[in-house]
């Protein structure tokens, strides 16, 4: 087999579907302010020592459900801290190689989990709904002790993009990331339909355009050299669909051997 080169990176004019998705990023990071608390894995502690079903757990039990659809499309195209991230590669565009510390968010969320589980059961189970359990007139930030929070995440994101790399977050702390991956394993499982890559593996040139946008430092060239696209840190972003001048990779709405 021959020597694979380099990856360079290779600036291509951005098509209008990554211009909406960049879009998309930011207004969800200019929200995250407003929304914070609904993605906060605190509160689902504390809602579950009172037995409460607050506005975080409804909010990741649809994004479980998205997932069996859309596998973790909400990762490429909607989540705030994607926005901050991916901003974040004017300052820093090193890939993140491998991914023998991606093991860290799964030990984050066995242990989250297992809390609000021992939590729930101690309060008797659930017994109430409150989308807004410690939420002040629907907005995250009202007291300075949760701008303190805020301001403490938001810099955890910056400094792991600074200085590890593209989505270093998304690979290795992010909580929210779990429930997507496995939702898509389930999906793959019972073979629903759901949106994946599909690719022609005759068309690919390997010139690793591919490689050099994905701002998951997926190497996809390999996925498309190997036959599969299926990848569980793969966002579903649609770089690889949009910057590969030979369209090898497109979108497919099918069963996962179908495509």
């Amino acid at each position: 087999m021959n020597t694979l080169s380099p990856i360079q990176h290779i600036t291509l004019p951005m098509t209008l579907r990554q211009k909406i998705r960049r879009a998309t990023l930011l207004v969800t990071f200019l929200l995250f302010p407003i929304v914070f608390k609904y993605l906060s894995p605190y509160i689902i502690i504390a809602g579950s020592t009172e037995g409460i079903i607050v506005g975080s757990l409804i909010y990741f039990i649809l994004l479980f459900i998205f997932s069996l659809y859309f596998g973790r499309a909400v990762c490429g195209w909607v989540c705030p801290a994607a926005g901050v991230q991916e901003w974040s590669l004017t300052i820093n565009e090193k890939r993140v190689r491998g991914g023998k510390f991606n093991w860290i968010k799964y030990y984050i969320w066995v242990t989250w989990i297992g809390i609000i589980i021992v939590m729930a059961v101690m309060a008797g189970g659930f017994s109430s709904v409150q989308p807004s359990y410690m939420i002040e007139n629907g907005v995250s930030l009202s007291t300075i002790y949760d701008f303190y929070i805020y301001f403490i995440v938001l810099g955890l994101i910056i400094i792991l993009s600074f200085t590890i790399g593209r989505r270093a977050f998304c690979h290795y702390v992010c909580w929210m990331a779990p429930f997507m991956i496995i939702g898509k394993k389930i999906s793959n499982l019972i073979r629903w339909p759901a949106l994946h890559l599909k690719s022609d593996t005759d068309k690919c040139k390997q010139c690793k355009t591919c490689d050099s946008n994905c701002p998951m430092s997926l190497e996809v060239s390999k996925m498309v050299h190997n036959g599969s696209m299926e990848n569980s840190e793969c966002v579903l972003c649609g770089t690889c669909v949009d910057n590969c001048p030979n369209k090898v990779i497109n979108y497919s709405w099918s069963r996962p051997s179908d495509g």
